[in-house]
């Protein structure tokens, strides 16, 4: 399993115009085979900034969610150029020890 956090500062008063994008990818990823996850937040104190917290089954999904046309569409060609900052960390879950019976 793999967790990607986004962290996004838009250009001022930049927040709608990203909101809608990112409405339209949520539509998009709910249907992918390897996403566990796709969470989209905006900040209650600055309008043009998000937090997306996405979980995938593993990198070969995480990868493919990347290369979907709605993906270049909507995040790199739409989303991105409307970003001061966007910032991507990997993760990996820390799994707790399974107890013997």
């Amino acid at each position: 399993m793999v967790v990607l956090t986004a962290k996004y500062q838009c250009k001022p008063g930049m927040g709608d115009a990203v909101e809608a994008a990112l409405r339209e990818m949520m539509t998009h990823v709910q249907s992918e085979q390897g996403c566990i996850h796709y969470f989209v937040n905006r900040s209650i104190d600055n309008p043009d900034h998000f937090l997306l917290f996405e979980q995938y089954v593993d990198e070969q999904a995480l990868s493919a969610h990347s290369e979907t046309p709605y993906f270049k569409r909507l995040v790199l060609e739409t989303v991105v150029p409307l970003l001061e900052k966007r910032e991507r960390t990997l993760y990996r879950p820390i799994v707790a020890p399974s107890v013997p019976d």
